[in-house]
């Protein structure tokens, strides 16, 4: 079974130029409110946005930080420690290409959709946080080189014998990330999607029997088993085809230099082994290059 949203090479194409991609106008009512920091960050790119120096690269270093908006409750892509401290495998990755760039992170944490909103808004430089490339997504955004690859997982109750298939999902319920590939892919196998926040809060949803399914990246169930062994959920089944997790800018004409810098430092992290070091970090494996 072939994921149908999805497809291989736009990551590669839009971070060439092959692509128009056309931008998409932000509904200030839909942003999310993010961390503490929010408003000192979104008041620096709207800053910076407004005076547009010469392109976002260049915005980006004379401000001296590259804004980065995540969820901050994906483990183990981006989420807090028993310290409260923001950690992850796309914290790790966002804070190397800083590095990279000659500037330091700035994070702001937000709600799934809002991220976008406020990537659209201008108030972030990008959004940093396991992004899979969809024909959708390809319309509106700009994306870099892939630095990870992840396959879409099905997961039902241990005793749920129902499901075993995506196709098995037509009038079930599942749920989902507002917005997110997972409910997309849901949805289009005919399955009704409530809206939730966390993967815990998912997962949680499907042990009570209020959803009968939940779909999420392989490695994220993988990495809540290995800290929950004893969790009452099967993993029956996931995408054959790998998808590209990349990092979109806003595709205003004024990102072309930031994005051709974050593929330079995606590159570098991946010659140099960083990638590699960090996803075996976080997922016991490396995800970032396509087996």
């Amino acid at each position: 079974m072939k994921r149908k949203t999805f497809i291989s090479l736009m990551a590669v194409m839009a971070a060439a130029g092959v692509l128009e991609l056309t931008g998409c106008s932000s509904d200030a009512s839909s942003t999310a409110a993010g961390s503490a920091a929010s408003s000192g960050a979104a008041s620096a790119a709207s800053g910076a946005a407004s005076g547009e120096a010469a392109d976002r690269l260049e915005a980006v270093r004379q401000r001296g930080t590259l804004i980065v908006a995540m969820e901050g409750a994906w483990s183990p892509w981006t989420y807090h420690d028993d310290t409260d401290t923001l950690v992850g495998y796309d914290v790790e990755v966002s804070r190397a290409i800083a590095e990279y760039l000659g500037v330091e992170p700035e994070y702001v944490e937000g709600e799934w959709d809002g991220l976008f909103a406020g990537l659209d808004a201008g108030r972030y430089d990008i959004v940093c946080n396991g992004v899979e490339v969809t024909e959708e997504r390809a319309k509106s955004y700009d994306f870099s080189e892939p630095y990870a690859y992840i396959h879409t997982a099905l997961a039902v109750r241990s005793d749920n014998t129902d499901i075993t298939s995506f196709e098995d999902l037509a009038g079930k319920t599942t749920a989902n990330s507002i917005a997110s590939t997972y409910m997309t892919l849901a949805e289009s196998y005919g399955a009704e999607v409530l809206g939730v926040d966390t993967l815990d809060e998912t997962i949680q949803m499907l042990l009570a029997g209020r959803v009968d399914a939940t779909l999420n990246a392989d490695v994220s169930f993988y990495d809540y088993l290995n800290v929950h062994p004893d969790a009452g959920f099967k993993i029956v089944a996931q995408t054959e085809d790998a998808s590209h997790v990349c990092i979109p800018v806003k595709n205003d004409g004024n990102s072309d230099t930031l994005l051709a810098a974050i593929n330079e430092a995606i590159e570098a992290l991946r010659a140099d082994g960083t990638l590699t070091e960090i996803s075996e970090k976080y997922f016991g494996s490396d995800i970032s290059s396509e087996a």
